[in-house]
C-alpha cells in the first residue's frame, strides 16, 4: 500500500506560530493563493472559548398535525475568532436521532447541556477536532427526537427535511428562532453555508437521503454503513429481514413526549409496509437510490462487507447509481460488520477524513482527489487500495453449476451443467452449516465449487444468481451464497464488537472541556482463524419472480426463474482454494421462514451466476486451469501482499 501523507504533531516553534497568525488574518484561499498557507488546516483556535449554542430550524412541515409547523433543534459548537475578524466559517453536520435515546459512538456518549439549554457534551470526537481547525459542527434532533417537533418517519419526508432544513438556514435560505416556541430569529452569518453531512447507519443514510435531494450548500457526504433503500433494510426481494417493522425503530428512537403525540404518524408507517414484502409508496419515498443523478455533493462511503445490519447491498447499489452520475467519490471496505472507522482504523481515519474536508469545504489543493479511490482491508489491519473501483478490468463473469458425483455436491466452471438438484428448506441452518457441510451431502442445500486456483481470483462489486426452481409448495424463499473454501484469519464480524474488541486504554483526538473530553477508548482487531469465508449473500421470495415489489402464490410442481441480487464486496480468493456458490432456502437467523417448508428442485441448466471479476473470463479460466501455480498477472489492483497499518503516535493529530 503507498504510504498516506499524514499530520504532523510539531513543527519549529516560529513556522507554527507564523502559520497561526497568518491563519487567523486570511481566509483559507487567501491562505492558499499567498502560499503561506498549510496544506492541512491546524487546531489554531480556542476550544474552549468556543461559541456553544442552541438554534431551533423551521423544517416548513406539520408532520404531528398540531397546526404550527415543526422546529428542529440544531446544537451548535464554532470558533469564536473567525467571527470576531469577519471571517465565515464551514460546517460539518451529523444529523441524528439516536442523540437523547441511544447514545453515539462506541462510548456511548449522549448530548448534555447546561443550565441555559446549550451544548456541554456534542458527542463523538467531531467537534473536538475540527472547531480548532476552523469549521462549524452542527448536530441536528431530527424531527420527533431529543428536543424537535414533529415525529420520526423513519428516512421519509419529515426526516430528510429536518436536515435539508438547517441547510437551507445555514445558506440564507431558511428561518431559525433563539427558543423551541418563541419568535426571536437566529441568524447564520457566521457560516459561509459549504457543508458536509457525516454519520454511520441512521445518521449515514439521512446524509444519503439529503444528498439526493440535490440542495445547494451541501458540498459532500460521508455515509458510514448508511442505508440506501429503506426496503431493502427491512426485506430482500420480498423476504422479510427482520421480525419487526419501522414502526418499531421510530418507536424506539422518539422522545416520549413525541410519542405521545404521534399515533396517526405511527399507523401509517404501520400501514405502509405490510409484512408481505410487497413494494408501496411507503417504500419509494424512502428509497434514495432513483435520485443519485441529483446528486451534487462528492461522496465519501465507508461500509463493512460483513455488515449484516446494514447490508453491503446498500453501499454496492448507491455506489453504482452514483457513479452513473459522475460524482466525485471515495470508499473505504473493511472486513467488520456495522462498525465505525474510528473503532477499527483509528489514526489513518482522522487524517484522511480530516484532509478530506479540508479539500471539500476549505478549498485546500491538498492531493486527496488525486489518491487511489478505493482503500480495502485485505486481512485484519492490512489495507491495499485501487485507483479506481471496482477496477476497469473488472468484468462479470457467466459461472455456471453442474452435478457432481454425490446429490447436492457439484462443480462450478464456465461450463452449462445439466440435471437437477433438490433441496429441502430448513430453517434451523444457514450460511455458516451450509459452507462448512459444503463437501457433505445434506438435504438442505446445494454446493457447486470450482477446483483448486492456480492464481489469486479477485472479485470486485455486485453478483446476481439466477435460478429457475420448481417448488412443492404455494411459498418458498431462495438463498444465495458466495463462499471463499480455505483457511483465514479473518475480523470475527459475528461475535460482539463486530470485528473489534474495545480497550480500557484511551486516546485524545482535538481539544477538551472540563463536559466534554475528546478522549475515546482505543479498540484491537478481534479476529477468529476460519475454514471458509462468506464473502457475499443475497436472499428472494420465490413468490416475487414476475414482479420484485409483488409476492404472488406459487403453484406447485411449477418452474420459476428469479434473479437474486448479491450484496458488494471486494475479495481475493487466494491461489490453492476454491469458490463455491450455495443456493438454498431460508438462510436461518437472517431472514424469517416462509408459511411452508418446501422441496425445491433447482434446474441447473438455467441456473448461472454472473460474477465480478478482475480481469473477466480470462482471469477465470486462468485461475482454475491445471496450470502450476503462478504470480498474479501484471496490473491487477488489490492483490499484492498488503502492507500492515501504520499507527499515528498516540496523541498524535
Amino acid at each position: 500500500m503507498p504510504k498516506r501523507t499524514r499530520f504532523t504533531i510539531w513543527r519549529p516553534l516560529a513556522t507554527a506560530a507564523t502559520a497561526a497568525l497568518m491563519a487567523t488574518l486570511l481566509t483559507p484561499a487567501q491562505a492558499t493563493a499567498a502560499g503561506t498557507g498549510p496544506r492541512t488546516s491546524q487546531p489554531v483556535y480556542s476550544y474552549d472559548r468556543a461559541v456553544r449554542e442552541a438554534v431551533w430550524v423551521d423544517t416548513r412541515l406539520d408532520g404531528d398535525g398540531d397546526g404550527r409547523t415543526d422546529r428542529v433543534a440544531v446544537d451548535i459548537v464554532r470558533p469564536s475568532e473567525p467571527a470576531q475578524r469577519g471571517r465565515k466559517i464551514p460546517v460539518i453536520m451529523d444529523a441524528s436521532p439516536y442523540y437523547s435515546c441511544c447514545g453515539r459512538g462506541n462510548d456511548g456518549q449522549r448530548k448534555t447541556y447546561d443550565a441555559d439549554g446549550d451544548i456541554v457534551q456534542m458527542p463523538l470526537y467531531y467537534d473536538n477536532y475540527f472547531v480548532p481547525r476552523g469549521y462549524g459542527f452542527v448536530g441536528v434532533d431530527l424531527a420527533g427526537t431529543n428536543r424537535s417537533d414533529g415525529c420520526v418517519d423513519v428516512g421519509g419526508r419529515s426526516d430528510i427535511q429536518s436536515a435539508k432544513a438547517v441547510i437551507d438556514w445555514l445558506n440564507g435560505r431558511g428561518t431559525a428562532y433563539t427558543t423551541r416556541t418563541g419568535t426571536t430569529r437566529a441568524s447564520a452569518d457566521w457560516t459561509n453555508g459549504r457543508t458536509g453531512m457525516i454519520g454511520k447507519s441512521y445518521d449515514g443514510t439521512i446524509a444519503n437521503g439529503v444528498a439526493a435531494t440535490g440542495v445547494e450548500g451541501l458540498e459532500t457526504i460521508v455515509p458510514i454503513g448508511a442505508i440506501s433503500s429503506w426496503y431493502d433494510y427491512y426485506f430482500s426481494q420480498g423476504a422479510p429481514l427482520f421480525d419487526s417493522g419501522p414502526d418499531w425503530l421510530s418507536n424506539y428512537v422518539e422522545s416520549p413526549e413525541a410519542r405521545a403525540r404521534c399515533a396517526a404518524v405511527q399507523q401509517k408507517i404501520v400501514d405502509g409496509a405490510p409484512r408481505s414484502g410487497d413494494w408501496t409508496g411507503l417504500w419509494s419515498e424512502r428509497n434514495y437510490v432513483p435520485d443519485a443523478d441529483d446528486v451534487e455533493a462528492s461522496v465519501f462511503v465507508v461500509h463493512g462487507t460483513q455488515d449484516l445490519n446494514v447490508r453491503a447491498k446498500h453501499f454496492g447499489q448507491w455506489w453504482d447509481a452514483l457513479a452513473k452520475n459522475g460524482v466525485d467519490r471515495k470508499i473505504w471496505l473493511s472486513q467488520v460488520g456495522h462498525v465505525d472507522p474510528f473503532d477499527f482504523r483509528r489514526a489513518d481515519w482522522v487524517n484522511t477524513l480530516h484532509r478530506w474536508f479540508d479539500h471539500e469545504l476549505l478549498g485546500y489543493d491538498n492531493g486527496i482527489d488525486d489518491e487511489p479511490m478505493a482503500d480495502i482491508e485485505r486481512r485484519p489491519d492490512q489495507w491495499v487500495t485501487s485507483d479506481v473501483w471496482p477496477p476497469r478490468a473488472t468484468d462479470s463473469v457467466r459461472l455456471k453449476p453442474a452435478k457432481g458425483t454425490e446429490p447436492g455436491v457439484g462443480t462450478l466452471g464456465l461450463r452449462t451443467g445439466k440435471g437437477t438438484e433438490t433441496f429441502t428448506d430448513d430453517p434451523a441452518r444457514g450460511e455458516g452449516d451450509w459452507a462448512t457441510d459444503i463437501g457433505v451431502s445434506t438435504p438442505d442445500k446445494a454446493g457447486f465449487v470450482t477446483a483448486p486456483l492456480t492464481r489469486d481470483l479477485r472479485l470486485s462489486g455486485s453478483s446476481k444468481v439466477t435460478v429457475t426452481a420448481t417448488p412443492s409448495t404455494p411459498t418458498a424463499h431462495l438463498s444465495a451464497v458466495l463462499v471463499d473454501l480455505g483457511p483465514a484469519t479473518i475480523r470475527d464480524y459475528s461475535a460482539a464488537g463486530e470485528g473489534i474488541s474495545t480497550l480500557p486504554e484511551r486516546t485524545c483526538w482535538g481539544a477538551s472541556t472540563t463536559g466534554d473530553s475528546a478522549c475515546f477508548r482505543e479498540t484491537a482487531a478481534r479476529t477468529a482463524d476460519v475454514e471458509h469465508t462468506v464473502l457475499s449473500r443475497g436472499w428472494a421470495d420465490l413468490g416475487t419472480h414476475a414482479s420484485p415489489g409483488e409476492g404472488r402464490p406459487l403453484t406447485p410442481g411449477k418452474a420459476y426463474t428469479l434473479t437474486l441480487d448479491l450484496a458488494a464486496t471486494d475479495h481475493v480468493v487466494p491461489a490453492g482454494h476454491r469458490l463455491a456458490l450455495i443456493v438454498a432456502g431460508t438462510d436461518g437467523g437472517l431472514i424469517e421462514p416462509p408459511a411452508d417448508r418446501p422441496t425445491l428442485g433447482l434446474d441447473l441448466s438455467r441456473t448461472t451466476a454472473h460474477v465480478p471479476v478482475v480481469g473477466g473470463t480470462g482471469a477465470f479460466a486462468r485461475a482454475t486451469a491445471g496450470a502450476r501455480a503462478a504470480a498474479p498477472a501484471a496490473g491487477l489492483e488489490g492483490v499484492e501482499p498488503p502492507a500492515t497499518v501504520q499507527r499515528v503516535p498516540e496523541g498524535g493529530r
